[in-house]
């Protein structure tokens, strides 16, 4: 049976999250996984949905998708912050699969060289690490 992902992805940066997204489905797809995506507001929003997922039964994992720029306030700690303290507890405390793919950053440029394709590839990295959770779960747990 065909593993059963969820992209997660916040469109904030909406050419950003596409190109994240589009490096993602290339790998989830050649693996001939079953992808939905789902798309949330923001990355502060994207743990929520993974837990929902979660809880379905309709998933076998997640790659989690965005990015944050940091700007002048205080604001990009916080949601850098606790976006990725929601997905490691749901990791470690419910033994998710998911893929991190939420950049962080200081600018755009550093956001697309990370979301690019032909450059970093972060979408890829994400769902090559959701695919192998999932199989790391498979062997260990069920």
């Amino acid at each position: 049976m065909a593993d059963r992902v969820l992209i997660a992805i916040s469109r904030y940066y909406k050419h950003i999250s596409d190109e994240l997204e589009l490096g993602a489905v290339e790998v989830l797809e050649a693996a001939g996984a079953k992808v939905t995506v789902m798309e949330v507001p923001g990355a502060f929003e994207i743990p929520g949905l993974v837990a929902m997922a979660a809880d379905s039964g309709r998933f076998d994992g997640a790659v989690a998708l965005g990015c944050v720029i940091r700007g002048e306030t205080s604001h990009y700690d916080y949601v850098c912050g606790e976006s990725a303290r929601g997905l490691m507890d749901l990791i470690v405390q419910r033994r998710q699969a998911v893929g991190y793919g939420i950049l962080t950053v200081e600018n755009e440029a550093q956001a697309w060289v990370r979301a690019d394709r032909k450059q970093k590839n972060k979408g890829k990295d994400a769902a090559e690490a959701c695919l192998a959770m999932i199989r790391f779960r498979k062997e260990l747990i069920r």
